[in-house]
């Protein structure tokens, strides 16, 4: 190997070329990510401006900072300009919220948002409704305020998963140190100085404090083909990843974070100490897609091995620079890992992690338990003297008395909060001579009985949508209650006594996971939805869509022969796998009721 070369023979500046694995042309937008002097500029000029929004550029770097510009269209008024606002989200690896935190939050989403704060899907919190003028104290405050916005969004490793429980048994330890760690091994070098210039002025206290662990995994991105070619984002280069990149940990049989729709999942083994022994990986998984466009769907991951514990950090961040390099730059739209899986297959994307990026031994994958959706509501023992509740939150919006109630809690008993993927929250560390008090005080709030709360809002999610989300085509979180409501009068004057994992989203970028529900509608016009059925209740298998604009009128009318059929073939099974033993045609004769049901 001569001096410059990487272990593929490529030269540092052709190694850092963007694509350079298939060739393509560099586009627009990834010339813009390397002009941007590492997610800088324009946004620092357009900061100190008097305009009451940001630029499309400054937009494209906002979400690297974990904001998106928004447009209140409830509030659009003919002949004036759009009513701007931004939403900003936070990094919280596991969905751990500290209590100092959650009150900073719970007191600028007051005074300088929409006063709501909404619990995500991937275990972070959401402020909506923050002016321009105000984001620097509100992003401030929230990095002085043991927090972080940085890569909540963009093309680049986003909030890392793990379950939320805060159990002291088990692997649950473990998986949430494993997040954490990926977190930091993954955190951008060059973008984290900007991100600290824009919003603390620089302030170099508040970088991340990596383990001695990563520490040395993370010395190991200058070195061979991990190396991008840049000194100063050694993992990522200038223009970053080409779409953004999800992980999630876990534990064996707990499928609370959604594992098959990670670019990489890992379940993590340990020994009876609770140390980790290893994990299984899976990549690939993906939920993004377009109406009328086939060269976009969604995807489930592929088991890839299982590895030890000592290389998973460096396993993690070698199939990131594996997707840096060959991942789409050109086209968008086709820009996801999922994508390059799905190109060349499992088989070809091993050997080339193996020969030139990932040095280690992959083995074969271990056994695992059933799956289940755990969503860990009601009490539950934490550790010897503290225990936890959760708490079910719809569509993970709090606001009014429910707001204002917890932020008392969290005051009075310094409870940290943690956020679920099913976008509730776990009130942690409660001790046992206070567990008496803080269930009075959600008595009082409503909240009896948080084990038991309605079947299908359960497990129910939907997306924000309107009237915030620019892609948004119709309602998703607004409509949820009453789409709720009338399937499950529906189904008791069915007399069917069973539950149904319901999604529900404006448009098909799938931010609430639909494509692995059993029941899902994905909006595709004005109150006309995409039905999509036939996942399962623990997530191990994707949707398919059986309807291209179902009016939301129609739902019941639509559902009932499908619902008799799976009420008169009786049994413990689900609808998804009642739809998926029926078959394509069968389901699809039920739904236009060109069929009786058996």
């Amino acid at each position: 190997m001569t001096e410059g070369q990487t272990a593929s023979g490529q030269t540092a500046d052709q190694k850092f070329s963007p694509c350079i694995a298939n060739g393509a042309d560099q586009s627009k937008f990834e010339k813009f990510k390397a002009d941007s002097n590492y997610l800088l500029n324009p946004l620092a000029a357009e900061l100190k401006d008097d305009s009451d929004h940001f630029s499309d550029d400054a937009v494209q770097l906002l979400k690297f900072h974990g904001s998106y510009q928004q447009d209140n269209r409830d509030d659009r008024k003919k002949g004036q300009g759009k009513n701007w606002q931004l939403m900003l989200r936070l990094r919280s690896p596991g969905g751990r919220i500290p209590a100092e935190l959650f009150l900073a939050l719970d007191d600028l989403s007051d005074r300088l948002g929409n006063g709501t704060i909404r619990a995500t899907t991937r275990q972070a919190f959401q402020i909506h409704g923050i002016r321009k003028e105000n984001l620097h104290e509100v992003i401030g405050t929230i990095i002085k305020s043991m927090g972080s916005t940085l890569a909540a969004c963009g093309d680049i490793n986003r909030n890392v998963m793990a379950p939320a429980a805060p159990y002291e048994k088990g692997g649950y330890p473990a998986a949430r140190q494993l997040a954490n760690e990926i977190a930091d091994v993954l955190n951008p070098t060059a973008a984290e100085g900007s991100y600290l210039d824009l919003w603390v002025n620089g302030n170099p206290s508040y970088r991340i404090r990596p383990s001695r662990q990563v520490k040395k995994v993370r010395a190991r991105q200058q070195q061979g083909v991990v190396f991008s070619g840049d000194s100063k984002e050694p993992l990522y280069g200038s223009t970053y990843l080409p779409r953004k990149f999800k992980c999630a940990v876990t534990v064996p049989g707990d499928n609370s974070v959604d594992l098959l729709t990670q670019d990489v999942g890992l379940v993590v083994f340990t020994d009876p100490n609770g140390g980790i022994k290893g994990c299984n990986v899976y990549v690939g998984g993906g939920m993004g897609r377009t109406h009328n466009n086939e060269q976009t769907f969604a995807r489930i991951a592929d088991p890839l091995g299982y590895v030890a514990a000592e290389h998973l950090l460096d396993l993690v961040q070698s199939i990131l620079a594996l997707q840096r390099d060959y991942g789409d730059r050109k086209t968008r739209r086709h820009s996801r890992m999922k994508y390059l899986l799905n190109d060349h297959g499992i088989t070809w994307f091993k050997q080339e992690l193996k020969s030139k990026y990932f040095l280690h031994p992959i083995k074969a994958l271990r056994p695992e338990p059933k799956n289940k959706l755990e969503d860990y509501l009601g009490w539950h023992r934490q550790s010897a003297g503290k225990w936890f509740v959760g708490l079910p939150l719809l569509s993970g919006r709090l606001e009014g008395d429910l707001k204002k109630g917890l932020r008392k809690l969290v005051e009075t008993y310094k409870i940290e909060i943690r956020l679920t993927p099913n976008q509730d929250l776990l009130l942690c560390n409660i001790g046992n001579s206070q567990r008496s008090s803080v269930r009075k005080s959600l008595a009082a709030l409503g909240i009896s009985t948080p084990e038991a709360p309605a079947l299908l809002a359960r497990h129910a999610i939907a997306c924000p949508a309107l009237p915030l989300c620019g892609l948004a085509i119709t309602e998703a979180e607004r409509t949820l209650p009453e789409l709720l409501e009338r399937i499950d009068a529906q189904l008791q004057r069915l007399q069917i006594e069973k539950s149904i994992l319901i999604r529900v989203t404006g448009c098909p970028n799938g931010c609430a996971r639909p494509y692995m529900a059993e029941l899902a509608l994905v909006g595709s016009g004005v109150n006309q939805y995409q039905l999509w059925l036939g996942g399962t209740p623990n997530l191990q298998r994707l949707a398919k869509p059986y309807l291209q604009r179902m009016p939301l009128d129609q739902l019941e009318s639509i559902l009932e022969p499908l619902f008799l059929s799976w009420k008169q073939a009786g049994g413990r099974r689900s609808l998804g796998d009642h739809v998926n033993k029926l078959g394509e045609q069968a389901v699809v004769d039920l739904l236009s009721g060109s069929e009786q049901a058996p």
